[in-house]
């Protein structure tokens, strides 16, 4: 990230503080709408009547239009059915996606990197339909009760339908997300107790879910292949109680000679809440060898690798094997300018899905009120250190002694975000590189060597106790 007279492979910050005509309105109707599911549309109010109104306003200029406008009409009777629902559904998807290409936009413009164009592939074959069906009737339930509304019964609805489609791969990630939303009801029924609400998030839990319950979204993901060498460029850890995953964001650069790609790899599985910090890593590290060249500095050459539409690499060992070394930073420096930015599927156009990788330099750090603040060109980028994963050597105090950062930038509340992956910082008069995913491939710093024993320690157990109780 550089001033506007500057070059180089880095980001244009002037560029990100034009403001976006509508999208602030854009975002006060879909807030106005989310209301009206906590709520619920059992018994209609007039002040939810006028926002489903201004919801169906808000796309009577799209081939939306008529059906937006009857299924606000019914909801606001009380009479909604479930193609009413999904009509809704639609448009608050549809506003959430323009603000996202609004955002992409912009970014795009602050990078100069192109976004490739999306081509849709041949998709698997959907699921038989009984099961969807069943899971969009209860999301319909819930939506009548709103989340204010909601009780133990409602939501244990969810429990058969979710166990039921476990056993069809091709409806395990609705499956994940129904059962991850019903736990979160379920741990703040009833709702009517309830103090404060995540309204964003639980509207948005429940209309991915209704989406992914019509035919044709929940088939197997269409993929291509590639042929290339892999630069990795940071890691992206996520951990939640009971599952963790890792994503690799990379360069791509085809055999071809063709123009370099932005593509990420991602592994999940599922822990046991007592693994934490380093141990997650040894869950993590059997399932995908990218996370050890990651974190060892290496590139991996890639032949005929699976690969989807959106750039997400579906990883397989027997098409890759590990490359020469190849540093992040000078990857930055000097591919990630020309690399083309991955599309986004229509389906999956959400301000919250903006995560586009960075290289940013010359930049001054500030401390506002105990968070840490970039400031470049007059542009001000609050980082969000609190998604620095515990598994690692990167902390708030590398990143505020940085001199150059990759990053991931996101945009949340009305704001520009950036989550570090990656530090340059002077130590002892040298230039030293800290990785959020250097622990990946495991680690000989006395740090990361404590933490990775302590978690053999606790995974050995679980492991002894699991063998016991199939023995038994």
């Amino acid at each position: 990230m550089v001033p506007a007279d500057q070059g180089g492979g880095m980001m244009r910050a002037d560029l990100l503080t034009e403001p976006i005509t509508g999208l602030t309105e854009a975002l006060a109707v879909v807030d106005a709408f989310d209301e009206v599911l906590a709520a619920g549309l059992l018994r209609p109010q007039p002040s939810q009547a006028a926002a489903l109104a201004e919801l169906a306003d808000a796309v009577a200029a799209s081939p939306l239009a008529a059906l937006v406008a009857e299924a606000a009409e019914k909801a606001a009777a009380g009479t909604a059915s479930e193609e009413h629902f999904t009509a809704l559904v639609a448009a608050r998807t549809a506003l959430l996606g323009s603000v996202h290409d609004a955002l992409a936009a912009a970014v795009g413009q602050a990078t100069g990197r192109p976004t490739g164009e999306w081509t849709a592939l041949s998709p698997g074959e959907p699921p038989a339909p009984n099961l969807p069906a069943a899971a969009r009737a209860w999301l319909c339930d819930l939506a009548r009760a709103g989340w204010r509304g909601m009780d133990h019964d409602l939501v244990a609805g969810a429990t058969p339908v979710v166990s039921a489609m476990l056993s069809e791969p091709a409806l395990r990630r609705l499956a994940t997300l129904l059962d991850g939303f019903a736990a979160e009801l379920a741990a703040s029924c009833p709702g009517a107790g309830l103090e404060r609400i995540p309204v964003r998030r639980w509207a948005d839990l429940w209309s991915r879910a209704m989406l992914l319950t019509q035919p044709g979204a929940t088939g197997a993901d269409a993929v291509g292949t590639v042929t290339g060498r892999l630069l990795p460029l940071g890691v992206d850890l996520h951990e939640h109680p009971t599952a963790a995953q890792a994503q690799v964001h990379a360069i791509l650069e085809p055999a071809d000679g063709s123009t370099p790609r932005l593509v990420r790899a991602a592994v999940s599985v599922p822990k046991p809440d007592t693994v934490v910090g380093a141990g997650i890593w040894q869950l993590l590290r059997p399932h995908l060898s990218l996370l050890a060249a990651a974190g060892e500095g290496r590139a991996m050459d890639l032949t005929d690798m699976p690969v989807t539409a959106e750039g997400d690499l579906v990883w397989s060992e027997a098409h890759a094997r590990v490359g020469e070394s190849a540093d992040p930073f000078a990857t930055a420096r000097v591919a990630l300018a020309t690399a083309v930015d991955a599309p986004v599927a229509p389906l999956y156009r959400h301000p919250i899905r903006l995560a586009a990788p960075v290289f940013l330099e010359g930049y001054t750090v500030q401390d506002s009120n105990g968070a840490l603040v970039f400031t470049v060109a007059g542009l001000e980028i609050a980082v969000d250190t609190d998604r620095i994963p515990a598994a690692s050597p990167l902390t708030a105090r590398a990143v505020a002694a940085s001199t150059a950062c990759i990053g991931l930038l996101r945009w949340d509340a009305g704001a520009y975000l950036l989550q570090p992956l990656a530090v340059e910082t002077r130590v002892k008069g040298k230039t030293v590189a800290v990785h959020a995913g250097a622990w990946a491939g495991g680690t000989a710093d006395k740090l990361g060597a404590k933490a990775e024993k302590a978690a053999t320690d606790a995974v050995a157990v679980l492991r002894e106790r699991a063998g016991r109780l199939l023995r038994k």
